[in-house]
């Protein structure tokens, strides 16, 4: 674990007296660390309320999220833009109707590996599908679940043999998704 010294002033003087070995240290230590959690505790109430302001709608104003916060535009502009420095904001896109757009079956595929499976290389092919909208790596007997979304019951099975035609890949399991009654983004 590294430290980081958040004041850099000398001991204050009605302070008890340090010892010889403790004088030369930092009044105060405060761990810097690494990886989600670290990020996510270093998110103040303000950043959150940002995030949370931009998940309900992305092209909302600076001033606009700014009266939601309680800042100024400039003030909002320059905590999303550390935001998204930090990759705590990914990017911004349109969500669309994939229905409107013809792509109305959507499965969830379970793929059960082989016993001679290299992981990337299956996950290179899998890429290459690109009706293949999530791939997402799991515990179990699966070694991967998959969102396809397919414009027929026809192009799902085409899919599927593409899918089982992997090296590495020794069966799959397939859910045909009826209806989504719970579908939201992560709760900040």
């Amino acid at each position: 674990m590294r430290y980081t010294r958040t004041n850099r002033d000398p001991p204050v003087p009605d302070r008890p007296k340090r010892s010889k070995r403790t004088a030369d240290l930092p009044n105060k230590v405060v761990p810097i660390h690494e990886g989600p959690e670290p990020v996510r505790a270093s998110l103040d109430d303000t950043d959150l309320a940002i995030v949370r302001a931009l998940q309900a709608n992305a092209r909302g104003t600076y001033t606009d999220i700014g009266k939601a916060v309680g800042l100024s535009a400039a003030s909002v502009h320059e905590r999303v833009h550390r935001l998204e420095a930090r990759g705590v904001i990914r990017g911004y896109h349109a969500e669309v109707a994939p229905e409107l757009l013809g792509l109305g079956v959507l499965s969830l595929v379970s793929v059960l590996p082989s016993d001679s499976m290299d992981a990337a290389a299956t996950e290179a092919a899998l890429a290459a599908i690109p009706q293949v909208e999530s791939a997402y790596s799991v515990a179990g007997e699966d070694s991967h679940l998959l969102v396809v979304r397919t414009r027929s019951i026809a192009e799902l099975s085409q899919v599927l043999q593409r899918l089982q035609g992997i090296d590495g890949v020794a069966r799959t399991r397939t859910a045909v998704v009826l209806a989504t009654p719970v579908r939201r983004p992560p709760t900040v």
